[in-house]
């Protein structure tokens, strides 16, 4: 008897995004970021698991093609035939380990999943898709890293690209998925050295530049970045219920640290009270994109380089991460603890704050004129006067004892 696909049908696969997946009858689907299709199959034959990669839509694979294999396994089972090595029974491809990996992650209570998925459907699955994860080498590892530098990719990014991957292999590990991590995975040394971030006339500039964009979203994004340090996606994902104008709070359910609280000024809980009254009615988000896989606006870029040209800055150096650094530094410059810094912003660990504590600051030098107007030692003498004695005793040399 023929089996009869409900969800795994062609009119769904064509419509399916990029990171999609469908799943019937022991057959999955899942669509790449190129825009690739690979059919794989997970079943159950003489009580073992059967994961096997069938191929791409591209390569002419075809649904049909994933029923003859499922019909022939099981067949050699009945028959006896059914030879599957010890330990894994087939390769597991890493388009399919992907999958397993954000579901295990979502189960777990994994963190940053909107990232990781991000990364992994754009970036790592065009990439590493049809390989079997077992087999994918060091070598792999540096051409990946070279293709997205040679598309002018920060190492930064490059870099949270390679830590999604690694713990991907760790996790795979853990998991009894592969026995060993197959690659070495070398990351780029990032630059530690000074951050760059906005005065606050280069600020207000900025606010005013993109005021006159005609992207209505650059605008709300710029002035939320740069009163809250939020990240870029964090800004972008923001849902109408999550913000708490009463308590000034906006709720981000999934930061790279964890679920936080992030309160706000007066300033920008007025600016938002403006800015959801001429949402249209029944919009979720702050930022809306009709069309959008995700319903919101995902990549700001243009935009925010355009408002950066428009305010008589270099879009080289002035970047959407900058106003998470000019809004952090600022805080820090006004004397706001490291402890409360590290809860406004939510990084990890204190270290990171300790960055933003820019050695030659201007508020430095004003720490210092505080602490000497408290501590005055009478020990520097005006003009007209002698050393004091203690001064020239320390300086005098020691005679020798008489021996």
């Amino acid at each position: 008897m023929a089996i009869t696909f409900q969800k795994l049908t062609r009119p769904s696969m064509r419509k399916l995004g990029a990171g999609d997946t469908i799943t019937e009858h022991g057959i999955t689907f899942s669509r790449l970021g190129n825009g690739d299709g690979v059919f794989s199959v997970n079943i159950m034959v003489d009580r073992q698991r059967v994961h096997r990669v069938i191929g791409r839509e591209s390569e002419g694979v075809t649904r049909s093609q994933a029923e003859r294999f499922i019909e022939q396994t099981r067949t050699a089972a009945r028959e006896g035939r059914l030879t599957l090595p010890k330990g894994r029974k087939v390769a597991l491809a890493f388009a399919q380990a992907a999958e397993l990996y954000l579901a295990r992650q979502k189960e777990e209570g994994g963190r940053n999943l909107y990232r990781k998925r991000q990364q992994l459907t754009q970036h790592l699955l065009p990439f590493f898709g049809p390989m079997p994860l077992s087999k994918i080498s060091s070598f792999d590892v540096a051409r990946y890293r070279k293709r997205r530098e040679d598309h002018g990719v920060s190492f930064s990014t490059i870099n949270r690209e390679l830590a999604v991957l690694s713990h991907l292999l760790n996790k795979a590990v853990e998991w009894g998925w592969i026995t060993h991590r197959p690659a070495r995975i070398t990351r780029y040394k990032e630059d530690k050295g000074r951050i760059e971030y906005l005065t606050p006339d280069q600020c207000v500039a900025l606010v005013d530049a993109a005021k006159a964009d005609q992207n209505p979203h650059v605008y709300p994004f710029i002035v939320i970045g740069l009163s809250t340090a939020m990240r870029k996606s964090e800004i972008l994902s923001i849902r109408r219920e999550h913000v708490d104008l009463d308590r000034r709070r906006i709720f981000i359910p999934e930061a790279k640290a964890g679920s936080r609280d992030q309160p706000i000024t007066e300033e920008l809980r007025n600016f938002l009270d403006r800015h959801i009254e001429v949402l249209p009615k029944g919009t979720e988000w702050l930022f809306p994109q009709i069309g959008s896989r995700t319903g919101h606006v995902v990549d700001i870029r243009k935009a925010f380089r355009r408002s950066v040209v428009r305010a008589g800055m270099n879009p080289d150096k002035v970047l959407r991460h900058t106003l998470r650094h000019t809004a952090i530094t600022h805080l820090v410059q006004a004397g706001v603890d490291l402890p409360t810094v590290q809860k406004i912003s939510g990084h990890k660990t204190m270290s990171m704050v300790a960055r933003y504590a820019h050695a030659n600051g201007a508020h430095i030098d004003a720490a210092m004129n505080k602490l000497e107007g408290r501590l005055v030692l009478g020990v520097t003498p005006s003009s007209d006067e002698n050393p004091s004695p203690v001064t020239q005793e320390l300086h005098q040399p020691r005679e020798r004892a008489a021996g």
